[in-house]
């Protein structure tokens, strides 16, 4: 039987696979790791993969809609920081205090910045995606990373 490093026992390798066309992606005990470069289409990828992954983790559908949500966001803004074609690791797990969502990017240096429109602007066309951060994942925030940096978001499940 497979372990990951902490000695809980992973499914077989065939079990449930986890699959995402342009993606690398390795299975957790909660969730997954995805490694990939950037398009919409692996973007429309992981958002499956998330749904897919956290499926039967007694989690509730609108959990799983706001970790989707808080995925698509995060990858977003890396695109438009990095580029498109942007290498990064996205990881989505289940943890005892609600979905963790982490999207790490090559840029150390380029950090959200928040727009000073508000969220209920009839006119803007962009620039709401932090504060939808705040509202789907309160106190997310941006760390050094091996790689670069890492956005770390928390999304809350609610009490059933």
């Amino acid at each position: 039987m497979l372990s990951d490093r902490s000695g809980i026992p992973l499914p077989p390798p065939d079990a449930g696979a986890l699959h995402a066309p342009g993606c690398y992606v390795r299975r957790r005990v909660d969730g997954f790791v995805a490694h990939f470069c950037a398009s919409p289409e692996t973007l429309r990828s992981l958002r499956r993969l998330t749904r897919d992954a956290l499926a039967g983790r007694d989690v509730g559908a609108e959990a799983v809609e706001s970790a989707q949500l808080v995925v698509s966001e995060l990858v977003g803004n890396a695109v438009r920081a990095c580029g498109d074609r942007v290498p990064l690791v996205v990881e989505v797990y289940a943890t005892s205090f609600g979905l963790a969502v982490n999207v790490h990017d090559p840029d150390p240096g380029l950090l959200p910045e928040r727009a000073a429109t508000p969220l209920d602007s009839a006119v803007a066309e962009g620039g709401r995606g932090l504060g939808l951060l705040d509202l789907l994942a309160p106190g997310w925030h941006v760390r050094n990373s091996a790689i670069g940096k890492q956005v770390r978001c928390r999304v809350p499940v609610r009490a059933a």
